[in-house]
Formats: C-alpha cells, structure tokens, sequence
C-alpha cells in the first residue's frame, strides 16, 4: 500500500536539538509511520538510533540518500557502494536515491550524459543487492540540452534509474505536476509533495513605497515564491496524490525546505492535517 510519510531533510534542526529517536516520537504522533532518511550523518551510531525508530516506534524506513560525489572524508556512491548497501540492510530500506546531480554534470550535455551513465552504472551494482537507486529532481532538471530536458537525458541514459518526482520543483521548473507524473509513470516510486505558494509581501515594502524607495519591493519581489506545507500553496494536491497513485507510487513524502517563522513539527501537522481533510488519512 502507498504510504504518506517524512523527508528527514526538514528535520535536521530538530534532531540537532533532541535527538533522532525523540524527534521521530514527535513526528510519529504527528501521524507520521514512514521516512525518507537524508541530512543525516549515517554513523554507526545514527543508524542504529535509526534502526531504534524503526523497532521501537514502528516507523518504516523507506530509502536513504546518497550522491555520486561527496565532500572529501565523506562517503559516495561511486566510492563507498558497500556502506550504502550495509545501511540500507540495516534499517530496512528497498531504495537509495540520489538528491541531486553534482553541478559541474550540468555544464554540457556530455558531463549531463556522462552523470546518468554513471547511475547506471551504480543502478545495476545495487540491484544485484535487491536495492533500487532513484534520482531526485530540482527545477535545474527542466532546463533544455540540445532541446531535451536535463531530467530527460537522465531518463534515456539511466534506464536502470527510477525517478523521484518533487512536484514543487516541477511547478518552479515550469512544468504542470500531474502531467510529469504521467510521463514518468512506471519509474516513479517516490513523490516528495511540497506546495508551491505566493507570499505576501511585508508591511515594510508598503512603508517604503510610500517613502519613494522601491529597493525592497525589488528585493522581495525576487523572494515571493515559497515553500509551504500541502494544502496552503496553490498546487492540486488531491489531482496529484491520486496521479502518484494511479503511476504506482510507493511513497508520498512530505518534505518543505523552508518554515518561513514556523517549526518542522508545526509545518508537519499542517500538513498532515490538510491531507487528510482531503480524504487521505488512510494513506498514514
């Protein structure tokens, strides 16, 4: 069954001040019983809080993150395969996905071509570990290379690849989201669901307009696109849930990268309250 859960990367502040196990005690009485794992030091000691999270509360680890490069002292992909493997063992996670492409593979359609060999290549290592590597989208994939989209290439080449579609990066990117489900249907596991919203502008750019000074509203007017949690932006999210569902999504993972004064936890209930309004409870 399709399950509603958390991307770790809006948790990293939290568990920076309480600790894993009690950050996922709060989000799973949020609602909560699944998560995506990123943003997070893969020590040993991390993942076997993680694997407490999973044993004691009941939450299921649905994949973990990993990149083709990493900072040096940092573990990757292309390096460090095995440690990925192990982990994933560990907390019981069938998928890998990668986050992003390094930005020095966006430079030309060869370095785009040669990233999405390389996952491939890492594709075909996993899954003769029975693990799947998913590939995560930013609005950058909608940028054209020879009159494809990057994400394209990336799907021509990686054919062992899935896809994890976010669909506010497909939105900023300048794409309609049920519509890029639809095209990717069959190699989409994972959706990340984020709500795209307009913000309102502050009282100070009023104050300042009427001062005869237009570098705030200039300022902020490059700044008005946000994140926000499901259900207070303008994306239709009952059209995508069920599109992520008709396509065989396993995952729908609530993920928002900015707060905008608000709390991850906050944000989360907002978000789990909104969807199940829309008649998802079911999905948690």
């Amino acid at each position: 069954m399709t399950r509603i859960g958390v991307q770790t990367m809006m948790l990293r502040d939290e568990f920076a001040k309480r600790g894993i196990l009690e950050t996922f005690r709060e989000v799973r009485d949020l609602g909560y019983r699944a998560a995506e794992i990123s943003a997070v030091e893969m020590s040993p000691q991390n993942v076997a809080e993680l694997a407490k999270v999973r044993d004691d509360l009941g939450v299921e680890i649905a994949s973990i993150s990993g990149g083709l490069t990493a900072p040096p002292g940092a573990p990757s992909l292309s390096t460090d395969l095995d440690a990925f493997v192990a982990d994933a063992r560990m907390l019981g996670a069938r998928m890998i996905r990668i986050g992003m492409l390094p930005a020095a593979a966006m430079a030309t359609t060869a370095r785009v071509e040669e990233f999405a060999d390389r996952c491939n290549d890492v594709a075909a290592a996993l899954a003769e570990h029975g693990i799947r590597l998913y590939y995560h989208n930013h609005h950058v994939d909608f940028a054209r290379y020879d009159g494809r989209h990057l994400l394209d290439v990336v799907a021509e080449r990686s054919p062992l690849v899935g896809f994890e579609i976010d669909v506010h990066w497909v939105q900023r990117g300048g794409l309609e989201p049920v519509r890029t489900l639809r095209r990717y249907a069959g190699r989409v596991a994972m959706v990340h669901l984020k709500d795209y919203r307009i913000g309102h502008l502050s009282p100070a750019v009023y104050e300042a307009l009427d001062a005869g000074d237009q570098g705030p509203w200039q300022e902020e007017l490059r700044q008005i696109v946000q994140f926000a949690e499901v259900g207070e932006g303008n994306l239709d999210f009952p059209s995508i849930v069920e599109t992520s569902l008709d396509v065989g999504a396993e995952y729908l993972l609530v993920e928002q990268d900015e707060f905008y004064g608000r709390t991850a936890l906050e944000c989360l209930r907002t978000s789990h309250d909104n969807l199940v309004a829309m008649g998802y409870g079911g999905l948690f």
